[in-house]
């Protein structure tokens, strides 16, 4: 009887598997995702300022709270790990600066749909390359990306908006669009400028265009969750 290799004993084989990140590589990830969450909740507490009453201002200004609490998560494990977290997250400054300049809301529902897609894409962008950390940097990682004050707060808005009022549907459509489009611009140009994030999104054999793909498709059923059109 002749032997058989069984495959997923190939695959459990450590000299096949891929090698993990360096720190360096780390520190650049996280420094990436501290950043997102600083400026994130930077933009809200701004943008509540857009909302039509005091009620829905102070529940954007709430929900920013998640966001500052997850910075702080992310700046105290880049600590650990040796990194000063402002000179972890300054490299990416410019990228993010870009981004929000090109996506400034003009009123409240531009405002959510921005929370709730835009930062999205980059949610799901940190899910994918995350995959390949060690538990520790991995877990962080979700519980940062868990927080869902925010998007759920602006998904109730906008699906209520849509069924108030149908034709506010094709412009927030649009504004959606440019948003995932910008947004998976700068996370292309940063991946691509950095070898060490670019070297965690190959690293199990992947590729950025296989992973702005997903990004993509992850948008396009966000939007159809809250009655947007692709």
């Amino acid at each position: 009887m002749s032997e058989t290799t069984d495959p997923a004993a190939q695959n459990d084989d450590p000299a096949s598997a891929p090698a993990a990140p360096s720190r360096e590589a780390v520190i650049d990830l996280l420094g990436l995702l501290a950043l997102g969450e600083l400026l994130a909740f930077e933009r809200m507490v701004y943008d509540a300022r857009l909302a039509p009453d005091l009620g829905r201002r102070a529940a954007l200004s709430e929900a920013a709270v998640g966001e500052i609490r997850n910075y702080r998560l992310l700046a105290d494990r880049l600590g650990e790990l040796g990194a000063d977290p402002g000179e972890a997250m300054a490299p990416f400054k410019e990228a993010f600066r870009s981004f929000d300049a090109s996506t400034a809301p003009r009123d409240w529902l531009e405002a959510l749909v921005k929370v709730y897609l835009g930062d999205a894409v980059a949610d799901d962008f940190f899910r994918v390359v995350s995959a390949g950390l060690d538990d520790k940097d991995r877990t962080l990682i979700e519980t940062v990306l868990g927080e869902t004050g925010a998007s759920d707060l602006a998904a109730a808005e906008i699906r209520a908006a849509v069924e108030a009022d149908p034709a506010v549907t094709g412009r927030l459509s649009l504004w959606a669009r440019r948003l995932v489009g910008e947004g998976i611009n700068r996370a292309q140009g940063v991946a691509a400028a950095n070898d060490r994030l670019t070297g965690i999104i190959v690293g199990d054999g992947g590729t950025l265009d296989a992973l702005l793909r997903r990004l993509t498709r992850a948008h396009q059923d966000r939007m159809k969750s809250v009655g947007l059109n692709n």
